[in-house]
């Protein structure tokens, strides 16, 4: 699944083109490396967002092409 997707289906970030925006300016890494939009997410992967003075650092549990809202935290956890 692409990034900016994963992002946006695991709620933690709300919309796509934010999550698109985000890659884009390199405030978001995957396994250490800046990512683009359309970088393949896997489980087992280590993202980290920053936002603002704020980092969050999160490893993909799982990819779901859709999840409902109470369900979407445990696509991943917290590092």
């Amino acid at each position: 699944m692409r990034l900016d997707k994963y992002l946006k289906v695991s709620r933690l970030i709300k919309r796509r083109t934010v999550a698109n925006e985000a890659c884009d300016a390199g405030r978001v890494t995957v396994n250490g490396r800046p990512a683009k939009a359309s970088v393949s997410v896997n489980p087992g992967d280590q993202i980290e967002i920053q936002f603002g003075t704020r980092t969050v650092k999160v490893e993909v549990v799982s990819v779901q092409d859709s999840e409902k809202k109470e369900a979407a935290a445990e696509m991943y956890k917290y590092l």
